[in-house]
């Protein structure tokens, strides 16, 4: 028997979900104050009615009239919604009690739970929402009877047709253990270092996205962001060649690069990483295949008059809708959000080469976690869809040590070309070489490499020179060279 799933209207938590919430049952919504729990909520809710469901939203701590204003902020139509408000009202401090205001458990108890039952059994609602149940703990003292009674509240509700969906703040005082024990899923947002996830750490009868994910509360709610999981993503696709439009690239890389392959392009700064990279996307455009550039330190105005100044139509290839170049500030996405990013451009724009410029740029993103593990992730995943992806990867030394890369990301790469400053007489120039190539042979001779107006041009191999590698090359005479 298929089980009907119920949709968050929060496309990566369903994601998540492996398809929504399971109906019929109940799930515990945990996290601190600001974490956004009555927000999920109120997705929860408003997807409901909008597919024509009976809904109810409980609260017995902030007012209704303050949920209903802030739902509105966010564009939230909650016009269909049934509110029952339990919240205390200023006439509780206001007038004289018979019982200490402090102690309300014995008489409050009650009066509580049959306006909740009489309001269910009315409505018979479909999707319930209760914010918070904490605040029902406080009106049992004994932990045990609060336990059977909220189980006892839960079968209830969902016994009349509903799905529930409700929210506990743990803490040292109030540990909700035993709320995770009784539910059928548990959902955890936190929010520390600046940063906001999402976890589920329980889903009984379905298989669910483990590990957490970013979430980001904006102005329309809640978005989230599942972490990428390369294996199930997979597209069939031709394992090609992909040219540069150079002669003497194209000989280097015995063709050119293939699809559904990682490319480091190495090198120290302004040697022409990005530059030959645009170059196989200028190549690509020709056979109007898209392309994407993210960026993460240079201007995108910067870059766009600087390809101009070499012969690479950028902005020309932009306005036909086969290049995008994506400026990224790091410290404002995480690497779910990027991912998510990419994965629009290639699942849903057909992008066919991905430039990650730089390497350290994304690194930012990460602020802190594994950088590997994400890089890998994400290649991994363009890699299944049949991507070539480009790597720009900066180091640091001009010249001395040769290094591939200074992040140990150079097992990824199913080709790496390296880009290097050389000295001769005196004079500074440039070097290409190619130190792997997965698929296929490669030249093992390294060429000068010059940028000018008219494009990228690639001279012979250097078969003259010895030590390029250390950047200060010795110059051999005709009898060495033979």
């Amino acid at each position: 028997m298929s089980e009907n799933r119920l949709s968050t209207s929060i496309v990566g938590l369903d994601e998540v979900l492996e398809g929504g919430f399971i109906a019929n049952r109940a799930y515990l919504l945990r996290g601190g104050p600001g974490t956004g729990k009555t927000t999920l909520g109120l997705h929860f809710l408003t997807a409901g009615t909008a597919q024509g469901e009976r809904t109810l939203l409980i609260t017995l701590a902030e007012p209704a009239e303050q949920i209903f204003q802030n739902a509105q902020r966010l564009g939230f139509d909650t016009n269909d919604i049934t509110f029952l408000d339990l919240s205390p009202t200023s006439n509780f401090f206001a007038e004289v009690q018979t019982y200490d205001i402090f102690s309300p458990a014995e008489v409050e108890r009650e009066p509580t739970t049959q306006r909740i039952v009489q309001q269910v059994e009315t409505l018979k609602p479909q999707r319930v929402f209760l914010d918070s149940m904490t605040q029902l703990r406080y009106l049992v003292s004994d932990a045990f009877l609060f336990r059977k009674q909220a189980l006892s509240f839960l079968r209830f509700l969902i016994e009349q047709g509903a799905t529930v969906l409700f929210t506990s703040e743990s803490s040292e005082e109030a540990p909700d253990e035993d709320l995770q024990f009784i539910s059928d899923g548990v959902i955890n947002l936190s929010f520390s270092n600046q940063e906001r996830t999402v976890c589920v750490s329980k889903f009984r009868g379905s298989n669910f996205q483990s590990g957490s994910h970013s979430m980001r509360l904006t102005k329309t709610g809640m978005k989230v962001y599942r972490r990428l999981i390369p294996e199930s993503h997979r597209q069939e696709f031709i394992k090609e060649t992909i040219p540069s439009g150079v002669v003497e690239i194209d000989e280097l890389l015995h063709g050119g690069l293939e699809r559904g392959t990682i490319t480091i392009l190495t090198g120290p700064s302004g040697v022409g990483k990005t530059t030959l990279g645009l170059q196989f996307m200028k190549e690509a455009a020709g056979r109007g295949e898209r392309s994407v550039v993210y960026t993460f330190e240079e201007w995108k105005e910067t870059l766009l008059h600087r390809c101009e100044a070499i012969n690479i139509p950028v902005r020309i290839m932009i306005e036909r809708d086969i290049l995008s170049i994506v400026q990224v500030e790091p410290l404002h996405y995480t690497p779910d959000e990027l991912a998510d990013l990419i994965r629009h451009e290639v699942e849903v724009k057909s992008a066919k080469i991905i430039m990650i410029d730089s390497i350290s740029g994304y690194r930012l993103s990460v602020q802190g976690d594994d950088l590997v593990s994400h890089i890998h992730a994400l290649c991994k995943y363009l890699q299944n869809m049949g991507v070539a992806v480009l790597l720009i990867n900066e180091v640091e030394s001009i010249t001395g040590e040769f290094r591939v890369t200074e992040n140990n990301i150079s097992y990824v790469a199913d080709n790496i070309i390296f880009l290097r400053y050389i000295e001769v007489r005196g004079e500074i120039r440039r070097a290409i070489g190619v130190l792997k190539k997965r698929l296929t042979n490669f030249e093992k001779t390294l060429r000068e490499f010059e940028i000018s107006r008219y494009g990228i041009k690639v001279g012979k191999p250097l078969t003259n020179l010895r030590g390029i590698l250390k950047g200060v090359p010795d110059i051999l005479d005709s009898s060495d060279s033979k």
